[in-house]
């Protein structure tokens, strides 16, 4: 029996995906992508939401001129700006779409069910019963597989609680009360957008202090000044700059300071334009830790303490976790387990090299997944460049001998037995 054969399998067709797909189609490298389109942007995010990044930080990543969120709002008449005008998701959704037909029109909107080592490469089932063999596979899922939320709230009953990525329409809520828990941007813009829709809306969070980003600074500054706090795609400052600019050196760092600068680096902070709508509007609860919550008729018990150790409850109908995400191998489930517990990892995701080329010969991973690896830009769609940009010239090099080695990987036997843990390349 024959089975479909390709030297790419593209996982995942959200920013790092299609982007990816766009330089490998521009390249001639035989290739297939499979995943909803921007299905975080578009399933996991609610109506009203603006992007943290400015515009000239929301692009997908093209070898070819003219498909910037720019070019795309300009030949749809709509508002743009590179700094200082937030970006609206219908807007990044529109153009997620444009990108994707215009780029990426060979997508096939189905996901992967199951992928397991198979002789050279690896053999993939789709959710349709389709299998085929890929030489080689880049794993470029989002954030969606990560979801965060705090243990004290894991055993409450769905209706009670739910992650912040599980709502489009915060309008349900209109009249209840609701705890948000986080200090990010996820969880005050979703409090100021179920204020504005007639909910009654506190924010718990552990912090101190709330911590908000400064206005983008003026391009047009004297050299001295921004040499002193350059702008990147980030934000301001030279830490941003490096994080935003030179993942390849980050990668060089030790690996514990990467894996800590990965969760703690631009962490949890509101964007200028939403701190109108939060503060002096919304009450927020800050040094305030949630340690424990039970169901109880028509509410949840919310069991708080303070830094200053005081014990506090809280009786709302409903709890939205809006921690953030975090990025687990383990929850890649389509990955087959025996693969999974053969790749090396780093603070639990897996350690790729140079080329995002993992532990597994032939099997890259790019986006959220490999920030302990390149550094916090993977968690921005600001890092599709550089992972599209890398990863597609490795793998365009080496496409050219796709036809000369696939017979042959299928003649070897399937999957190779033992329980060796492969090497990362350098």
């Amino acid at each position: 029996m024959t089975r479909e054969t390709v030297d790419v399998a593209v996982i995942g067709a959200g920013p790092f995906g299609l982007s990816l797909a766009a330089h490998l189609r521009a390249a001639d490298v035989p290739h297939r992508v499979f995943g909803r389109p921007m299905e975080l942007w578009r399933s996991h995010m609610p109506a009203g939401m603006y992007l943290k990044s400015q515009g000239l930080a929301s692009n997908l990543s093209s070898p070819q001129p003219g498909h910037t969120l720019a070019d795309f709002c300009r030949a749809t008449g709509r508002p743009y700006a590179s700094y200082g005008r937030p970006v609206a998701l219908d807007t990044f959704l529109a153009y997620g779409e444009w990108f994707q037909q215009s780029q990426v029109p060979h997508l096939e909107n189905v996901l992967v069910s199951e992928m397991t080592p198979d002789g050279g490469g690896y053999a993939l089932t789709l959710a349709d019963g389709t299998t085929l063999w890929a030489r080689r596979v880049v794993v470029a899922v989002g954030v969606q597989h990560f979801a965060n939320v705090p243990d004290a709230l894991r055993e409450l009953p769905p209706e009670l609680h739910s992650h912040a990525s599980e709502h489009t329409d915060l309008s349900r809520f209109a009249g209840r009360e609701v705890v948000v828990v986080g200090a990010g941007q996820s969880a005050l813009e979703s409090a100021a957008l179920l204020h504005e829709a007639g909910a009654s809306v506190r924010v718990v969070a552990r912090c101190s202090k709330l911590q908000w980003n400064g206005e983008p600074l003026a391009q047009e500054r004297p050299v001295w000044r921004r040499l002193r706090e350059p702008e990147a795609g980030l934000g301001s400052g030279w830490a941003t700059w490096f994080y935003s600019n030179r993942p390849d050196l980050f990668r060089h760092l030790p690996a514990l300071e990467r894996a800590r600068r990965a969760r703690t680096a631009l962490g949890p902070a509101g964007s200028t334009w939403l701190r109108p709508r939060v503060e002096n509007v919304v009450p927020v609860h800050l040094g305030h830790i949630v340690v424990g919550a039970k169901a109880v008729p028509g509410r949840a018990r919310l069991s708080i303490r303070t830094l200053d150790g005081d014990a506090l409850e809280m009786l709302p109908e409903h709890i939205i976790s809006a921690t953030g995400y975090r990025p687990d191998l383990g929850h890649l489930t389509f990955l087959d387990q025996r693969l999974r517990s053969r790749l090396r990892t780093i603070g639990g995701t897996p350690q790729v090299g140079k080329t995002f080329c993992s532990s597994a010969p032939g099997l890259h991973f790019v986006g959220p997944a490999v920030a302990p690896t390149f550094g916090p830009v993977m968690r921005f769609v600001y890092g599709t460049e550089f992972a599209s940009r890398v990863l597609g010239r490795h793998l365009s090099g080496t496409g050219n001998r796709y036809r000369a080695t696939l017979a042959g990987a299928l003649l070897r036997s399937s999957a190779r037995g033992g329980s060796r843990r492969w090497r990362v390349p350098t």
